[in-house]
């Protein structure tokens, strides 16, 4: 039977990996998880702030949280990180791919080293990390797979354009994962937020000259909260989204409605 009304978006008694949470927006988002019932597993490369992270949402929503470290530019620690998962909770009902740099500099000046970090986490890391959990997926039939991506997979805009590649192909990733594995029952689809006020962008909020560009090319007016992004997440990894599959949700206020 088909989960209706509310009962459609409960996580409770699922699972969910969410990369790069120990802070910023994958701290929020895994903490928005655990508050609609899921058994969040907090990861990061510094295995004391994922875990300080877990114990503050363990606190917050009432449902234990763990932690686990690797390193997603590392595929043998991918493998290792996935394992430790497994023995801990199983294969996660819900993966969701965060974890994510960014380099800026105009393109004639980009080095390879910058260019290097950015494929390695963005995409690379996305990759890895849906590799390996989606196998365990496969064999059991169900599984929900969420990227995070950028309106700069849309859009560009000066000095970002290497970032925006890896955003872009995180798009495409997402159609190529439904493409595998919606046949085994999995969904796979990808959140795109605007502009966000975090600690990681406070420099350019606080730059009022940049904050007002956003606010007028943002139809809502204002800067994204983290937690205009949850009800998004909680959508996508619930079974009120068991129909969608290979699909960019944009979460931008209606920037890249308009022109």
């Amino acid at each position: 039977m088909i989960p209706r009304g509310i009962a459609a978006f409960d996580l409770t008694g699922r699972t969910a990996l969410v990369s790069g949470s120990g802070q910023g927006i994958g701290r929020a988002l895994a903490e928005g998880l655990a508050a609609a019932g899921a058994r969040v597993i907090v990861h990061g490369r510094d295995g004391a702030k994922a875990a300080t992270a877990a114990a503050e949402i363990t606190e917050s929503t009432g449902v234990a949280a763990l932690s686990v470290a690797f390193d997603l530019t590392d595929s043998a620690a991918v493998d290792d990180g996935i394992a430790e998962v497994e023995r801990m909770v199983g294969t996660p009902d819900i993966l969701v791919n965060n974890a994510g740099v960014q380099r800026r500099a105009p393109i004639a000046e980009f080095s390879d080293e910058d260019w290097d970090a950015l494929v390695a986490t963005n995409l690379s890391g996305a990759f890895r990390l849906s590799r390996g959990v989606a196998r365990g997926m496969v064999a059991r039939g169900s599984g929900k797979i969420i990227s995070i991506g950028s309106v700069q997979s849309q859009l560009a805009r000066p000095s970002i354009a290497a970032y925006s590649a890896t955003k872009g192909a995180i798009v495409m990733l997402t159609k190529g994962l439904c493409a595998d594995l919606a046949p085994h029952g999995i969904q796979a689809n990808a959140i795109a937020p605007g502009y966000f006020e975090t600690a990681l962008t406070r420099p350019l909020v606080d730059d009022e000259e940049f904050s007002a560009w956003v606010r007028s090319r943002t139809p809502a007016g204002r800067w994204g909260d983290v937690q205009d992004l949850v009800g998004a997440l909680v959508f996508l990894s619930a079974p009120a989204s068991d129909f969608v599959n290979g699909q960019t949700l944009f979460v931008d206020g209606g920037m890249t409605a308009v022109v």
